[in-house]
């Protein structure tokens, strides 16, 4: 019986992973590429193996260190006193040998209802030779940008609970060389997570035993970040994730949890303009504040501008130009990405898991399944995860991470919203 849910599973995400290519590849053709861009995405990276194994999938999972980055208030349901994790994985590897990314995060429970920690995520982008005009090296320059974190979790009641994060963002990136326009110098900033987790231990699923949850995170709202001297300003990768994680007690010793991501950058997208005057031909002048930033991403999309038979783009009597009817709305929806898993334990000691992660073609084509294992042994625990593209040439193929966990306690019996396994 556990073959037959574990591989079922495997097969619903590589076929889900088929029907998103074919309907990708329609996307493609009626919508221009229009990416979002923001400042540090490192800090969407994810940091551990059990959700980099899962297809980037824990916005509901069962509580970790790792939590952290993914929905702090899930931490409030944690059957552990205490934890502490390390997270280790070589990035980019077809471009570059020497850029990597750690993590270390800990938590430590006060009392039934409240726990604290933090996690300090580092990201090293290698060895970068500068130049001048002529070719000749002027500076060599090891570039990093780090992210520190405190965290706090409060259960609300016995099935709700509420997480607030306050992190500083350090990102160096140009050994402060001089630029048109100014000179350049580190990137600073400070924002804020706020997250809120509903868990119910007492559901069953026809004849089966489980659990379930939901989980909502609002992620790295702060201030805009500047690399110069000048006004020149890039919204933080603000998102939005919605999820849910449902658990199915097999029997005493095996246990399944199939995940779902739903997630949305709450960043302005750019216009699209006019290639000789730079003015606005459809879409928003993404120049805003963080705030109005954050809604004007719900309905700012350009959409595609309509042609005549001569493939000139066809203006309308005031001067605006007319945009095919369907396409803001359309590609508002690719904007949205999706990561599904699935998680299989036995006796708590052996995980295995698969998932995917879907990004549309025009908004970054980020496609890949993931696979990993896990091992548990009374207080210390190993993840590794491998991620493997769909989409050829893709700089992330053949992506690795580590993950060490050391519980520091003995579980908390007592926690009545505990969540099994971890």
């Amino acid at each position: 019986m556990i073959k037959k849910y574990f591989f079922a599973g495997i097969t619903t995400l590589i076929s889900a992973a088929v029907i998103a290519q074919n309907d990708g590849a329609q996307d493609a053709s009626d919508l221009q590429l229009n990416t979002i861009t923001t400042a540090v995405p490192f800090l969407q990276i994810t940091p551990d193996s059990r959700s980099g194994a899962m297809g980037d999938v824990g916005t509901a999972l069962s509580p970790t260190s790792s939590s952290f980055f993914w929905n702090t208030s899930m931490l409030a349901f944690s059957e552990e006193d205490s934890e502490i994790s390390l997270s280790y994985s070589p990035w980019l590897q077809n471009i570059a040998n020497d850029i990597d990314l750690s993590h270390l995060a800990g938590f430590i429970r006060l009392n039934d209802r409240n726990v604290i920690g933090g996690s300090l995520r580092f990201f090293s982008l290698g060895e970068i030779v500068f130049t001048d005009a002529t070719g000749n090296e002027t500076i060599r320059h090891s570039p990093s940008e780090l992210e520190l974190l405190m965290g706090y979790s409060f259960q609300l009641n016995d099935k709700f609970s509420l997480g607030l994060n306050g992190k500083f963002i350090y990102s160096d990136l140009t050994a402060g060389v001089a630029i048109e326009g100014g000179t350049s110098k580190p990137g600073l900033a400070g924002a804020a997570d706020v997250s809120f987790s509903y868990f119910n231990d007492d559901i069953r699923y026809g004849g089966l035993p489980g659990s379930l949850a939901f989980g909502v995170t609002l992620n790295n709202v702060g201030n805009q970040m500047s690399y110069t001297t000048a006004d020149d300003r890039d919204f933080l990768p603000t998102n939005l994730k919605l999820g849910s994680a449902a658990t199915f007690e097999l029997d005493a010793y095996n246990s399944v949890t199939w995940a779902v991501d739903v997630s949305k950058l709450l960043v302005p997208t750019s216009p699209l303009r006019n290639s000789a005057t730079g003015d606005i031909m459809s879409g928003y002048d993404p120049n805003v504040g963080v705030v109005p930033g954050m809604l004007q991403s719900f309905y700012d999309s350009p959409g595609a501008l309509a042609r005549d038979e001569n493939g000139e783009f066809i203006q309308n009597a005031d001067g605006t130009y007319q945009v095919v009817d369907g396409t803001k709305l359309k590609e508002e929806l690719t904007e949205i990405m999706i990561g599904t898993g699935i998680e299989y334990w036995y006796n708590d000691l052996f995980a295995a898991r698969a998932g995917y992660f879907y990004e549309n073609l025009n908004k970054g084509a980020r496609q890949h399944l993931t696979f990993g294992v896990g091992l548990k042994y009374k207080v210390f625990g190993i993840d590794f995860s491998y991620l493997t593209s769909l989409r050829r040439n893709n700089p992330l193929q053949n992506t690795i991470r580590f993950t060490m966990r050391l519980h520091l306690s003995n579980n908390n019996s007592a926690n009545k919203g505990s969540v099994k396994p971890q």
